[in-house]
């Protein structure tokens, strides 16, 4: 199968914050250089990104800190709205941006009761935090990830301080974001999972649960400011390219039986029943059974409606006191059944794709009344279907 999309998953087995993804990202190959330079694109100075390597339980991580002189801003949904569609940024990290704080505005005007582009961002509002947001969107640009999935994510437990008091931890904008989402909840009274975190997953998570099946290319570890106890404080982000999904095939019943005392009458009268019975195709396989026995292996495909019919077929007419069985997909082409003419001879073809199939029946029938050997009818109703323009593709 060829290669899907390129996948970044997140493990938020001690929670997650918006330093801490970014932290992730930039520790899984993402260049800070490049990452710095998207970011400045905002309108917005007095800032700087700073990364550095640390370590986490022994576990080797990046620290992100954006520094700032900016302490009491508050800014509004539509403020920031606006920021982002100033910078010019590249489209898919604008687009992931506005996703972000659209979540957060959605979840703080559910909880104050207010439209959200009225919402005023405390915490979330701040230059760090912006950075944060629209720094995680231009490393996942710089990683070309396409999708996101996510595992559970961790909570803390016990209060919590903010702008608007103490609060219950989780915090009610965490509860509210994480709607729909896994969590769990740790016996920890910090704060795990922030707003900015939980925002990031709520509005670019495609996905939850286990680490998804792919190639791994990279991974990552991003450092929360605390030390924690029972566990690294750490996000983890594990970076891969996905198969791409075969499509869903037909489902088909695949039954067998080993037969080493049926005659060669038996087994073409065994075949023709088993297709009277309303198998798809049956066919016999030479061979060796057990103290070097010859023997044929009778195997037969057919939908699962019919499978209780076709499994007592098969055991009837070969005598064997029990068939073997599973369960399969098949992917059969498209094909359509026509009719052309031979001399005056109805023949049936099969056409699929840039293929016609003479039906062998049909063809020795009329070989017989034209007097004419099997293989020039077929070649004859072949050059018929041509004629009839039948060299286009099957629709």
């Amino acid at each position: 199968m060829s290669e899907g999309p390129r996948v970044g998953w997140f493990h938020c087995f001690s929670g997650i914050a918006g330093d801490m993804a970014l932290g992730a990202l930039l520790d899984a190959g993402a260049d800070v250089a490049a990452v710095r330079e998207i970011c400045e694109l905002l309108p917005l100075g007095g800032w700087d990104l700073h990364a550095h390597p640390t370590q986490r339980n022994g576990i080797a991580a990046t620290d992100v800190k954006v520094i700032t002189q900016e302490t009491s801003v508050v800014r509004t949904a539509s403020h920031i709205n606006a920021l982002i569609g100033e910078a010019r940024l590249p489209d898919r990290v604008a687009d992931r941006a506005l996703a972000v704080f659209g979540a957060l505005s959605r979840a703080e005007g559910k909880l104050h009761r207010r439209p959200p582009e009225q919402i005023h961002f405390h915490e979330v509002g701040g230059l760090d935090a912006i950075i944060d947001v629209v720094g995680t969107c231009a490393a996942l640009e710089v990683l070309d990830i396409d999708e996101i999935c996510s595992s559970a994510v961790a909570c803390g437990r016990g209060m919590i301080r903010s702008a608007h008091g103490m609060l219950p931890n989780p915090p009610p904008a965490v509860v509210e974001l994480l709607v729909g989402c896994p969590t769990f909840g740790l016996d920890v009274g910090l704060e795990l999972t922030t707003p900015t975190g939980a925002a990031i997953l709520s509005a670019l998570s495609g996905g939850w649960g286990p680490m998804p099946p792919m190639t791994i290319s990279a991974s990552g570890f991003g450092a929360g400011d605390n030390q924690l106890q029972d566990r690294p404080n750490l996000t983890q982000v594990v970076v891969g390219t996905m198969a791409a999904s075969r499509p869903q095939g037909q489902p088909v019943m695949l039954f067998e039986t080993n037969v080493d005392d049926a005659t060669g009458e038996t087994l073409a009268h065994t075949v023709t029943s088993l297709l009277e019975a309303g198998a798809h195709d049956a066919w016999i396989t030479p061979i060796i059974m057990k103290k070097g026995r010859p023997a044929h292996k009778v195997s037969v495909l057919c939908d699962r409606a019919v499978g209780e019919q076709v499994a007592a077929t098969l055991s009837g007419e070969t005598g064997s006191l029990g068939v073997r069985g599973q369960q399969l997909e098949r992917w059969p082409q498209a094909r359509l059944d026509h009719e052309v003419d031979v001399d005056g001879r109805r023949i049936r073809v099969k056409v699929s794709a840039g293929r016609v199939k003479v039906e062998h029946d049909e063809a020795v029938r009329a070989s017989r009344l034209l007097g004419l050997p099997a293989r020039e009818v077929v070649s004859l109703a072949e050059e018929a279907w041509r004629r009839r323009g039948g060299d286009q593709p099957v629709a």
